[in-house]
């Protein structure tokens, strides 16, 4: 498939995607976290496409939340000067706190907790409303299992949350796609990618379940789609009932 073939069929999943949970309307200023990898990049390359293309009216702003890391952000701007998308560095000190107060013990999950109120900050400084991230299908099943085989629970993120703390919503308009898909469409449109260099970069537990995901994939190569419509179609019924003692086991 030629480069804007995909590019049609990749921008009608994300459309798609907008369309099923009203994740874009009228009116939306959206804060693209931009964190200079795969991801990030496509979504912020396929918004821009898209916002040519459909009847919505929405602005655009990419926030990149720096470290504290050596770092060159010089490609992510390139980029968003080429779409028109204004572009901001929050400089943090994010990096130290994780590494040298916390001594690395659930450095991901702080890590994570962390960027995420650094992003949300920004966006309400801006006087925006919504946060987009560059999560897809594959993240939807690895956080699946992370969940269910570190706490028991069957959960993973939804693709539209309002944040009542911060009153950002938050949504993720890649979920239809795989990360195969992604980084297709990035080779495809030649897009930068910015290294992470973040010391635990491939050695944590969502790399674990990264490689459970592609075992998977393997021997059942329909798993995803699978997936995405049995997440599309639950239901609690479907599920054992909540016992009258709820002491654990």
């Amino acid at each position: 498939m030629g480069k804007y073939s995909y590019s049609r069929w990749f921008k009608a999943r994300v459309k798609r995607a907008i369309a099923d949970y009203k994740m874009i309307e009228n009116g939306d200023k959206i804060v693209i976290g931009l964190s200079g990898g795969r991801d990030s990049v496509v979504l912020l390359n396929v918004l821009s496409e898209i916002k040519r293309e459909i009847s919505v009216e929405y602005n655009l702003y990419a926030v990149f939340i720096h470290m504290g890391w050596t770092m060159n952000t010089d490609l992510l701007e390139e980029l968003c000067c080429k779409h028109d998308i204004p572009f901001f560095c929050r400089y943090t000190n994010i990096g130290e706190i994780v590494f040298k107060h916390c001594k690395g013990k659930n450095s991901c999950a702080l890590c994570s907790n962390l960027r995420r109120g650094a992003l949300n900050n920004v966006v309400r400084e801006l006087g925006y409303n919504k946060l987009a991230l560059g999560h897809h299908l594959d993240d939807v099943i690895e956080t699946y299992f992370m969940s269910l085989l570190y706490t028991g629970q069957f959960r993973t993120f939804s693709p539209y949350t309002y944040m009542d703390r911060s009153q950002v919503t938050l949504v993720r308009p890649l979920i239809y796609l795989s990360e195969a898909n992604v980084g297709t469409y990035k080779e495809k449109y030649g897009l930068p990618e910015v290294k992470n260099p973040c010391p635990l970069d491939e050695s944590t537990k969502r790399s674990e379940m990264k490689q459970v995901v592609s075992n998977l994939g393997e021997s059942y190569p329909d798993i995803r789609r699978k997936f995405l419509n049995a997440l599309k179609s639950s239901s609690t019924k479907s599920l054992w009932p909540q016992p009258y003692n709820k002491e654990k086991i």
